[in-house]
């Protein structure tokens, strides 16, 4: 297994920093699972967990990076480790030394599929980041009303289909080529590309499916869900 993972350049290592930080800023205790092979590492991490034997609900976070020399590793290890391994300033350098700590995430034993991915259409990055503040503002507020009761309201609110977060939209009035009675998107997907930076204003999200998952392919990665 590789101990050393050369990205093509610093920039790369950098981009790599960002996403584990605002997936940290998620859950400050959470895993990051990197699994490269060849000259391509996937970062995975998750956002919402699952339920039951098929861990119905899982939402997961991925971006891939180029490396600059072929590896092979899957690994899962804290974020917190990752964000130290790529803050150090002044490095200029593109190596990150795989962590040597590994940490428990239930959502990294659920694999989504490589393929075959079905186009089903797009969505707007404007309506999803729409869907994502309303369901942000909701829970908020849940969790200053309930506290640690507000987990209903939470798994309500990011299972909702997209379309119905805000009611009509003029992004889907106008004519996307995801339609009101399409493809069911759940709002925890919109959530994860919002708070993960994927979305762009403006630009269009691909949505594919294989067997029970959906895909969201964004301009800034990709979420998958269960």
């Amino acid at each position: 297994m590789t101990d050393l993972l050369r990205l093509v350049d610093a920039a790369a290592l950098d981009d790599l920093g960002r996403f584990a930080a605002r997936a940290r800023a998620l859950e400050a205790d959470g895993a990051m699972r990197l699994q490269a092979t060849g000259d391509v590492l996937a970062a995975w991490v998750g956002v919402l967990p699952g339920s039951g034997i098929l861990a119905e609900g899982t939402v997961l976070g991925l971006r891939t990076f180029a490396l600059a020399e072929p590896a092979t590793l899957d690994a899962v290890v804290p974020l917190g480790a990752v964000t130290d391994r790529t803050a150090r300033p002044g490095s200029g350098g593109a190596d990150l030394p795989v962590p040597p700590t590994r940490a428990l995430a239930a959502w990294a034993a659920v694999t989504p599929p490589r393929g075959p991915w079905e186009p089903l259409g797009d969505l707007p990055a404007d309506l999803l980041a729409d869907v994502a503040r309303v369901g942000l503002a909701e829970v908020t507020e849940a969790v200053k009303e309930r506290g640690a009761a507000a987990g209903l309201v939470r798994d309500r609110v990011w299972a909702r289909d997209v379309r119905e977060a805000t009611g009509p939209h003029p992004d889907l009035m106008a004519g996307g080529s995801v339609g009101p009675t399409d493809v069911p998107v759940r709002a925890g997907g919109a959530f994860a590309a919002y708070a993960l930076g994927f979305l762009e204003p403006g630009s269009v999200v691909r949505v594919l499916r294989s067997n029970r998952w959906i895909r969201l392919t964004a301009p800034g990665g990709h979420v998958l869900m269960r």
